[in-house]
């Protein structure tokens, strides 16, 4: 949203991305899979609005571009025109390289994003790491250099072991951004709400918490609602004085913050 965009925007972050881990995170889906369109672009708008720095990219969400490449060069159109991103990431590799052309034939930037791809999670049967076997880290790194041909400007590598990420990162010239990938690739990616500690529930393997604030936020508003009941919120300093007589035995009507 624009309140964690502008705070984010001021910490030298390159990319912002609206990710459909929003399902998730904001919505309270279990996955990533009911994310729309109109929900990418309803948020990357909120964060176009405040971001003055960083590079904004939005996510493809599920649906949105495997049907065609015609499909995918529409919605991905509309992230840009009304999300107002300057790129767009889809997850995949070798069955959508005509949907990443397409796009950027188009002139629209394409982050790419392989290993655990969140939108096949039923073909994944769960969140598991992916590339452990010969045959699967030997698909990846022919679908790296695949991306890398097409014209991706950047490669999200996530849930693999971080030798793959490491080799996979030196294969290629664009940079390579891991999530749960080891310290190999090029950048790093985190859920704003994980790296916060907003969900003192989740704590998988990849995820660094640099602030515990469930517990403080939990505090604060716990406090405010004691303080309400006690009536020792609002005292005088956060409230508004008369500014002409009220008759007595009559209640002011509030019609809004100026004077009752």
């Amino acid at each position: 949203d624009a309140t964690f965009t502008r705070l984010i925007d001021a910490c030298d972050v390159d990319i912002v991305l609206v990710g459909d881990s929003l399902g998730m995170v904001v919505q309270g889906h279990p996955h990533t899979l009911e994310v729309s369109v109109d929900d990418i672009v309803y948020h990357s708008r909120a964060v176009r609005r405040a971001l003055r720095n960083a590079l904004l990219c939005a996510d493809m969400p599920f649906m949105s571009y495997q049907v065609s490449a015609e499909q995918a060069l529409i919605n991905a159109g509309r992230l840009i025109r009304e999300g107002g991103a300057a790129a767009v990431k889809l997850e995949g590799g070798e069955t959508i390289a005509p949907q990443i052309e397409k796009i950027i034939g188009a002139g629209i930037p394409v982050m790419g994003h392989l290993g655990l791809t969140p939108q096949s999670v039923h073909a994944f049967g769960g969140f598991k790491v992916q590339g452990r076997d010969d045959a699967a880290a030997d698909k990846l790194r022919r679908e790296a250099k695949l991306l890398e041909q097409l014209g991706c400007f950047s490669l999200v590598l996530e849930g693999i072991p971080a030798t793959l990420a490491r080799e996979v990162s030196e294969s290629l010239s664009i940079p390579t951004i891991g999530i749960g990938a080891g310290v190999g690739c090029d950048g790093q990616v985190l859920v704003i709400h994980d790296l916060l500690g907003l969900d003192d529930g989740f704590q998988p393997k990849f995820v660094k918490r640099y602030a515990e604030l469930a517990s403080p936020i939990r505090a604060a508003v716990s406090e405010y609602a004691r303080e309400v009941r006690a009536r020792a919120f609002p005292g005088e300093e956060h409230s508004f004085g008369a500014t002409r007589p009220i008759d007595s035995g009559k209640k002011p009507r509030r019609t809004g913050y100026g004077p009752a």
